[in-house]
């Protein structure tokens, strides 16, 4: 055993080799220790097995900080630590094994201290690794009276062992889309990966770490890797970095087009509008194109007082632990939302600041200010304003705009610690143009275009994610219009201009007549459009293809009918519970399912029950953790498992249908509601389901509604005749079919080109279904990704499907596909595809076809 007791520093007292038969004989070994040195009085002892009851001392990393209760410091009589090193370990709490016992009895703020250096110490899991196996105790020693991290903790200054030097060809550097997607590689590695621009080096793994590279288009990088199989990782790595250059270069070309058409059309005639009479003007940045006429609202500035309340350092780590969770699920369920309703690349700006809040340096840095003495709610917002402000200073405008994306989640988060710290915007009860110093994307995404008609921001650029979300929504939009902008006076009436960059302050009757008159030329175009979108999908020769939504709520249900969608064919239900903290009653999903049914007025809605699982893990619902959840308790199988989740949701469905669906109403695809179950692989879970369903409908007294079921597996498709015998639908997910077909996981992003829903294998499985449903006379719908894209909406018809449901905004297109082709046409496309040998050659047939 080692003893110090250096003037300045607490006494410590180590023991290696230790083998206590359990967590309590660990406690009492390490407090015998501390008495013997004199440290306390052995009733100190008492103390810190009662603060195990009500706390758990395990701070991560097999690291452990047993100590008393806080009334009990009294019976410290001098500072000290005794550490007990665990090589085979101990169970400490749900799980968790312990190997460096560290108890602490602190006087003053001893205990401070002490945990900076250990929260330093969690982070350096090589040296943890060699602190669990030394006999050496002047190692442990050394590691817990270290102020400062060790040079090499937070990266070598040289390169790791497999190099590969590459010059950064990224249009816009490395913003937070790409950065992200590395991340997510360098994770998946055992190996440790690097990237060194210069003399500043990056862990691969934390987001903001890479962010602050600053890298730009032309820099010069080596990345560099070691440890288990470093040089796979490193041609992982490698693959990832280099792969995602097309589509960085594409996107770039896109936006470059994209502006360029604008400037053009601001010149013209019709694009950009001219007042007559020169009212005051504020210039901007043009960000998304279009006219507003309105008052404008100035939205004061959302800081927020965050109070610091110190608390003990395990509950705040738990404090944290939940907020950064739930907080995720929400981006998670903000990400899927935003790509249903908005389209894939702007999904992808929630998906990064997922990567964001996971980043390690965010958190060491919380963990440092709250070991500081500093209160959980604080201690985050403080490292918030710390890295943000480090990305604003790098002078690149890309990055700046990342600055507020972190604040942005960084809110999120501090509103899940403290809901009293939630901030909100209050609008007028009329349509305005709205004026903001910034706003967060999620800010934008949820706005409101019937209410805010415009926009216009004092900071942020044509490139931002606000102005980006802007722009899908279609809100007239301009940026960095100054600060100016927010000294304007409420209800001022304007014109802004989002093609040019103007907000024309008061203009005359004569300039709103002149600019009214150009909006109304614009939307009568667009309008023309609407009506063209609002046509059937019918086939040159006659044939109807139904045509349906993907949505998550009732408020989208408006703008999916205004894109030309006839019903809802898919309504995911789990978002119910990914968007909220807890796990909704009967009552809040009863009114859900009404206010949608409303929302709709008698058109068709098909409902999937709850599907959890997978890709989608929920930390209310506490399920248990599955190695490969893809292929465990997920969709029927866990409803099935848990009647606490299933029976509520269905007795919600029934007295929907019942208070909703009239006597007589329609039933097949035409039905104004149908419950649709998912990831079904067997009859006897499809007898077990209707069963259920049969029994609550009878207890509530609804009508019957048509029973469908998910075509997800398969199994499902080799025997859809004999599940058409029980159910009344199909509908095909075409993205866990592909996922299934070919063995290929849609979340492995190095896989994730190959996975293409149309493998002429995952057509013919298709086929199938469609000729095992029409044995029965059920119709069949696809409401995964291929339904959206119009070559394979043509494709699904032409294989037998009756009805199509999609993210609306890829509804026109789809629609006018259709249109454009006779159903034999079609058929006869699609019976080519399966005879195609791979993707490529039924993808071909598309070129070939045009």
């Amino acid at each position: 055993m080692l003893a110090r007791t250096p003037s300045h520093r607490p006494r410590l007292l180590i023991r290696t080799g230790a083998n206590p038969s359990g967590k309590e004989a660990a406690i009492r070994e390490a407090a015998q220790l501390l008495v013997a040195a004199g440290c306390i009085d052995p009733a100190y002892l008492d103390s810190m097995l009662r603060r195990e009851e009500v706390a758990n001392t395990f701070l991560g990393h097999g690291v452990v900080i047993p100590h008393g209760m806080v009334d009990d410091r009294h019976m410290v009589r001098e500072s000290g630590l005794a550490v007990l090193q665990i090589p085979e370990g101990i169970l400490w709490h749900d799980g968790q094994v312990a190997h460096l016992v560290v108890a602490i009895a602190a006087q003053s703020d001893t205990h401070i201290t002490v945990l900076r250096r250990l929260t330093r110490l969690i982070q350096d899991e090589a040296r943890l690794d060699l602190l669990r196996r030394t006999q050496d105790a002047d190692d442990i020693a050394a590691a817990l009276e270290e102020d400062a991290a060790r040079p090499g903790a937070s990266g070598p200054a040289t390169d790791l062992r497999q190099r590969f030097d590459w010059t950064v060809d990224y249009p816009t550097g490395l913003h937070a889309r790409p950065a992200a997607r590395w991340v997510e590689v360098a994770r998946e590695c055992q190996a440790r990966i690097q990237v060194r621009a210069g003399a500043q080096v990056a862990d691969a793994r934390n987001l903001i770490s890479l962010l602050q590279l600053g890298l730009r288009c032309g820099d010069e990088v080596t990345i560099s890797a070691e440890g288990d199989d470093e040089a796979g990782a490193l041609a992982r790595i490698c693959a990832c970095v280099t792969g995602l250059s097309a589509g960085e270069k594409a996107a770039a070309q896109r936006s470059a087009e994209a502006a360029a058409r604008a400037a053009e059309a601001a010149s013209g005639p019709v694009a950009g509008w001219n007042p007559a009479d020169k009212p005051r003007t504020v210039a901007a940045i043009g960000a998304s194109p279009g006219i507003a006429i309105g008052p404008i609202h100035v939205l004061a500035s959302a800081e927020i007082a965050v109070p610091d309340e110190p608390e003990p350092l395990t509950s705040a780590g738990d404090r944290l632990h939940a907020a950064l969770a739930a907080t995720g699920d929400q981006l998670k369920a903000l990400a899927d939302d935003t790509e249903r309703r908005l389209g894939k690349g702007d999904a992808g700006i929630f998906r990064a600041q997922g990567e964001l809040i996971a980043d390690t340096d965010l958190i060491t840095l919380a963990c440092q200010l709250m070991v500081e003495g500093h209160g959980v709610a604080f201690a985050w917002n403080a490292a918030v304003e710390r890295l943000a402000g480090q990305l604003s200073a790098l002078g690149n405008p890309v990055l700046a705009g990342r600055a507020a994306d972190l604040r942005d989640v960084g809110r999120r988060v501090l509103a899940q610690i403290d809901p009293s710290l939630k901030s909100g915007h209050d609008l007028p009860d009329v349509p305005c143009i709205l004026i903001a110093s910034d706003l967060a994307p999620s800010d934008t995404a949820g706005l409101d275009p019937s209410r805010v008609i415009g926009l216009a921001t004092a900071q942020g650029g044509p490139s931002s994610h606000t102005a980006i979300l802007a722009r899908t929504l279609g809100i007239p939009a301009i940026v960095a219009g100054g600060a100016g902008l927010m000294a304007l006076g409420n209800h001022t009436t304007a014109v802004l201009d989002g093609g040019t960059g103007r907000l024309y302050l008061d203009p005359s009757e004569a300039d709103l007549a002149s600019a009214s008159a150009w909006r109304d030329a614009q939307r009568a175009r667009a309008e023309e459009e609407a009506r063209e979108r609002a046509l059937p999908a019918r086939t040159t020769d006659g044939h109807a293809v139904a045509i349906g939504a993907n949505v998550n709520n009732p408020e989208q249900v408006p703008f999916a009918l205004d894109q030309g969608a006839e019903g809802v064919g898919l309504m995911r239900t789990e978002f119910l519970f990914l968007e909220r903290g807890d796990t909704p009653s009967e009552d809040d999903q009863y009114a859900t399912y009404s206010a949608m049914l409303s929302a709709l007025g008698g058109r068709p809605l098909i409902v999937r029950t709850l599907d959890i699982g997978g890709d989608k893990q929920v930390a209310h619902l506490r399920l248990p953790h599955e190695e490969n959840p893809f292929l465990g308790v997920r969709g029927a199988r866990l409803l099935l498992r848990r009647p606490d989740l299933m029976e509520p949701q269905l007795r919600a469905l029934y007295r929907a249908a019942k208070d909703h669906v009239p006597a007589g109403a329609p039933t097949g695809k035409d039905a104004p509601l149908s419950i649709m179950m998912p990831m079904i692989t067997s009859v006897p879970e499809v007898l077990r389901l209707r069963e259920v369903c049969e029994r609550i409908r009878a207890e509530i007294g609804a009508p019957p509604v048509p029973l469908g079921i998910m075509i997800e597996v398969p199994a499902a498709a080799i025997q859809a005749d004999a599940l058409a015998r029980h159910c009344d639908f199909f509908s095909i997910g075409t993205n866990d079919l592909t996922q299934y077909a070919l063995a290929i996981d849609r979340q492995n992003t190095e896989l994730a080109p190959e996975a293409d829903s149309l493998h002429p294998a995952v057509l013919r499985l298709i086929r199938m279904t469609c000729e095992g449903a029409a044995r029965h006379g059920r119709f069949v719908g696809v409401c995964g990704g291929i339904a959206g894209e119009p070559f394979g909406a043509g494709l699904l018809a032409g294989l037998g499907v009756h009805e199509l449901s999609m993210t609306p905004r890829d509804l026109p297109a789809v629609k006018a596909r259709l249109r454009a082709a006779s159903l034999a046409e079609l058929r006869a496309l699609a019976e080519r595809a399966c005879e195609q040998e791979d993707a490529a050659g039924v993808r071909a047939l598309d070129g070939a076809a045009s």
